[in-house]
């Protein structure tokens, strides 16, 4: 008898996770880099209590990157564990009414797997994968200019958005919430208040972090300043009505993409300006949801996750740098857009209670589109071979079982999408093109940060991240045997459409 339940008690947790499956809470930033976080920068300027509290119960992955450089395509590649430059149009931003969505029909995604598994799902926040309005006509919409707004019949469904692709549940926008052309909540797959003009920017906050604001049409019930505050609320809610049974919950929020409109509550909370503040609310904003799953008695059995789909913008790291010390994207090289570190490298914090030990770091480099294969582990969901081409299972990471490394390359695409990749095995890095793969430092703002180029007629770049983690040295006309090994693995790569065995 004591032997039976000595066996009981050592089976106990994978029984106890059998019967009870975890909820899944993953929070996206938008923009917020590797630097601008306190537990992964010492030196930042920003106060970043909650996300250092989450990572301190949890597991801080330091070698963590999102897909791509830019919004879309780092979305899509989370949702469907694909990279998104192996699709049409797969380096797309798209804006206002910008369609139709990257999710191919039938696509297995994320939600999607976890819909199957029983748990019940929701986006909240920024959409920004494409969808489709059509006009008075039946006409498609697919032009993302301020004139296409003015088209949309708001009493028709809109297609191709989370409801389509594995959600049950969405409140959001179509894309960045206070830059784009259509200013106006989606609730499902309808936008019950429509804008009822242009919007009046005269009323908004006027400093450097403040001019990515397009003269888009606003709906009554938008507010500028608050949106994030509204997508909270609605996450509140969903947890709080889903308390009983497995969820999934997305929420994608504007912070602290620009424009830098923090809410009224934090403005002037920082030293470091209003995107100080910004961050700082997006800091509030992880700290609500955590106590929201604490009053809900399900955190104990909850995966929160929080990333980044980018590198911090440049007007943003461009003026921290100079007006208050703050590095964004410290201590890499890069910002959004460009291929080198700083515009994919981005904060990764993970806790879970049942699986995940407290105060724990990992060096595992991993993409946002392995959590899809991390997921499908968690939950026992099949992952066919044709879905999730690009995501590789963390789970024995984040159990603390991972020996050796579980992913043998990682491709990620700077804001040229297919032209301009980069792939890294070990410390080597290729970056299969010249320059910054996004932005452009000959000129302007950026033309400060420019460093020497030792390889100045070399057709792409090299780096050895252990020794030169700054990406100073490009070493392709010296190391030929690499160079050719790592474009012959990327070409292989886009030939067979996966890295996924």
């Amino acid at each position: 008898m004591r032997q039976i339940t000595k066996v009981l008690w050592l089976f106990a947790p994978c029984m106890l996770l059998h019967a009870a499956p975890p909820n899944i809470v993953f929070i996206l930033a938008d923009d917020l880099g590797y630097g601008d976080v306190r537990c992964y920068n010492a030196q930042s300027k920003v106060p970043t209590p909650n996300l250092d509290r989450l990572a301190g119960q949890g597991m801080r992955f330091t070698d963590a990157h999102s897909p791509a450089t830019v919004c879309t395509p780092s979305r899509y590649s989370l949702m469907t564990g694909q990279m998104a430059f192996r699709v049409p149009s797969g380096g797309t931003v798209f804006q206002g009414t910008g369609g139709p969505s990257l999710i191919a029909p039938g696509k297995l995604t994320l939600p999607g797997l976890l819909k199957k598994q029983g748990y019940a799902t929701a986006a909240v926040g920024k959409w920004h994968i494409g969808l489709t309005f059509r006009d008075q006509a039946g006409e498609a919409i697919h032009s993302g200019e301020r004139a296409a707004v003015q088209r949309i019949d708001y009493s028709r469904r809109i297609e191709g958005g989370p409801l389509d692709h594995g959600f049950d549940q969405f409140f959001g926008t179509a894309c960045c919430p206070t830059t784009e052309w259509l200013y106006a909540f989606i609730d499902g797959d309808h936008i019950p208040v429509p804008p009822t003009g242009p919007i009046d920017k005269s009323k908004l906050p006027k400093h450097p972090y403040a001019n990515d604001c397009r003269a888009g049409f606003i709906a009554p019930d938008f507010p500028m300043e608050e949106v994030d505050l509204v997508f909270l609320k609605k996450s509140r809610e969903f947890i709080q009505q889903h308390a009983g049974k497995p969820f999934f919950l997305y929420h994608a929020t504007q912070a602290v993409h620009l424009p830098s409109f923090a809410a009224p509550a934090f403005k002037g909370k920082t030293q470091a300006g209003p995107h100080g503040d910004f961050i700082a609310e997006f800091d509030h904003i992880v700290g609500e949801l955590m106590a929201t799953l604490e009053k809900a008695g399900v955190a104990e059995n909850t995966l929160i996750i929080v990333s980044s789909d980018n590198g911090p913008e440049v007007a943003s790291a461009v003026h921290m740098r100079a007006d208050h010390a703050h590095d964004g994207a410290k201590p890499w090289r890069g910002i959004k857009r460009d291929a080198w570190e700083g515009g994919h490298r981005v904060p990764f914090i993970v806790r879970w209670p049942a699986k995940v030990k407290p105060g724990t770091t990992s060096d595992q480099t991993l993409c946002l589109t392995d959590i899809m294969a991390t997921v499908a582990a968690i939950t026992g969901a099949e992952l066919p071979h044709e879905s999730a081409e690009d995501s590789f299972n963390l789970l024995p990471v984040l159990e603390g079982k991972a020996a050796a490394p579980i992913r043998p390359y990682l491709i990620t695409q700077a804001f040229g999408g297919a032209r301009m990749l980069s792939i890294r095995r070990g410390a080597w890095k290729y970056l299969d093109h010249r320059g910054s793969g996004g932005n452009s430092y000959d000129k302007g703002d950026l033309q400060r940060f420019a460093l020497p180029e030792a390889s100045p007629e070399a057709p792409g770049q090299l780096y050895n991240l252990e020794n030169d983690p700054g990406e100073t040295t490009n070493l392709y006309s010296e190391k030929p045997e690499i160079v050719k090994e790592l474009k012959a693995l990327l070409e292989q790569s886009k030939t067979t459409g996966r890295s996924r065995l």
